[in-house]
């Protein structure tokens, strides 16, 4: 709407200019009728003193207007004008507040080859060129405006609709998928696989867990997404040690099918103030992509201490010319791997509410470090 608001400007300015070019032809045109009487009466008076110049020897004035004559190089032989600037090129032509006419009489009477003349431009035309423009540009720029804003939401319907339609597909959809996903995970957990005998049936465990945790993750996601707007925030002192500890718990199954150790050094009793579901989110997302951008056999590294987390990785890392639209939604910078990229959007979305300060420190096949402090 902005551009289209400015593009209707440029065009009310544009024929504004046009509608102002030719007032002011039209007012040099009634103004140089005028002058072509005063120039011939000059040039009369000229041709008068050139003829008596012996009984005369006197400049023909006339307080209807100035004048000035030059001769055929362009010097100056004898002039009244106040403008101190002339153009010779032209024949009418305004400047300096004044009208000027150029005439070249039949004989150089005095030597002169060129007679100009200068009279007061008259400001009455611009004041009204001024006025009928502002009332032009105010009502034009208001029928454009109306006109756009309708013209907009009747092209833009078949857009709001499918969005409308989308949004209402992904959360019928996500709302589906909250059954059987907790029905899945929660089963899973009940079984101690661990003490399972079958080997095989231990790896098919494992790799049903770790699909419903990764869909259980993209689905609170999403959730997070589509509901934002409704969730009610519950802000309460939270320990985020026991947190931290539940989640890398939660994630362990995924980080196993890479191999990749957890080094934790997390001090016990760290507190925050803040939603549970939303610093869970945080954090679930930032140990997520640890396991999803790190190498097998690799490790993460969680450090939290008194309002400080670190997240460390020994992944692939990321260019730091990249590392400024990490946060923007659906920003993706390695497609070998899974995701929408709406994680990252996420946990800037939720530290942003809650004032937590977020740096990336990140180097091409060393690993990225997700530093929170508040």
């Amino acid at each position: 709407m902005t551009l289209y608001s400015v593009l209707c400007i440029v065009i009310l300015l544009f024929i504004s200019f046009l509608y102002y070019n030719f007032k002011k032809d039209l007012m040099l045109q009634n103004k140089r009728l005028i002058l072509q009487e005063y120039s011939n009466d000059l040039i009369s008076r000229l041709k008068d003193l050139h003829i008596n110049f012996d009984k005369y020897k006197f400049y023909p004035r006339d307080e209807r207007f100035n004048s000035a004559i030059y001769d055929s190089d362009r010097n100056l032989i004898f002039s009244t004008l106040i403008s101190p600037k002339v153009k010779l090129d032209e024949i009418t032509y305004t400047t300096n507040n004044y009208i000027h006419y150029i005439k070249e009489p039949e004989s150089y009477y005095l030597g002169a080859k060129y007679v100009l003349l200068e009279i007061p431009e008259d400001k009455a035309w611009i004041n009204d060129v001024r006025n009928k423009v502002t009332i032009f540009l105010i009502c034009g720029f208001s029928i454009m405006f109306i006109c756009g804003y309708f013209l907009l939401k009747l092209f833009l319907r078949p857009m709001r609709d499918s969005l409308h339609l989308l949004d209402r597909f992904i959360k019928d959809t996500t709302h589906e998928l909250n059954t059987p996903i907790s029905a899945i995970i929660t089963n899973i957990e009940m079984i101690d696989i661990a003490s399972l005998e079958d080997v095989k049936l231990q790896k098919k465990l494992k790799r049903i867990d770790t699909g419903a945790k990764t869909v259980s993750n993209i689905y609170q996601d999403l959730t997070y997404l589509a509901l934002k707007n409704k969730i009610i925030s519950k802000n309460e002192d939270l320990d985020l040690s026991k947190i931290v500890l539940n989640r890398i718990d939660y994630f362990k199954t995924l980080a196993d099918v890479k191999k990749i150790s957890f080094i934790k050094n997390i001090n016990s009793g760290v507190k925050i103030f803040c939603d549970e579901k939303k610093i869970g989110k945080v954090v679930d997302n930032l140990l997520s992509n640890a396991i999803k951008y790190n190498k097998i056999s690799g490790s993460i590294e969680v450090i939290l201490e008194n309002k400080k987390l670190i997240i460390k990785d020994s992944g692939k890392g990321i260019q730091k010319d990249k590392i400024p639209a990490m946060f923007e939604r659906y920003a993706r910078f390695d497609k070998s791997v899974g995701g929408f990229g709406i994680g990252l959007n996420i946990v800037y979305m939720i530290t942003k509410e809650y004032n937590i300060d977020i740096k990336i420190k990140s180097e091409l096949n060393i690993g990225t470090q997700m530093e929170l402090t508040w």
